[in-house]
């Protein structure tokens, strides 16, 4: 199992440094999760990962307090509005789909700005 855990943990922090990159791939919820798989298979990785210079704060913040910074948020709400707004007028969706998606944005959105404010 440390072996599989090990390759999953390297796997999230492609995805997530990929996802550093590119607007729709989210970067911090892959890295909580290689941080999770490298405390199961390698502390030696998740210390580096916590400690990042980049990445670190956010990781920690999230740990030790559930939080998440305020430019975070504020990113993330605006992008799932653009998206939805692309979404919208690309597809013309039916009023079944477009309320599904609005509800699960929402719900989302709603996560996200309860979370406390993280450090920066």
């Amino acid at each position: 199992m440390r072996l599989l855990y090990l390759c999953l943990g390297w796997i999230m922090v492609g995805v997530g440094i990929v996802g550093a990159f590119l607007p729709v791939l989210p970067t911090t919820p892959f890295l909580l999760l290689a941080a999770w798989l490298f405390a199961r298979s390698s502390p030696r990785l998740e210390a580096w990962l916590l400690s990042h210079r980049i990445f670190g704060p956010p990781l920690r913040d999230w740990r030790e307090r559930g939080a998440i910074n305020r430019k975070a948020k504020i990113t993330a709400c605006v992008l799932m509005a653009a998206s939805y707004a692309v979404f919208w007028f690309a597809r013309q969706p039916g009023p079944l789909a477009a309320i599904l998606l609005a509800a699960v944005m929402l719900c989302s959105a709603t996560f996200i700005l309860t979370r406390p404010d993280g450090r920066r």
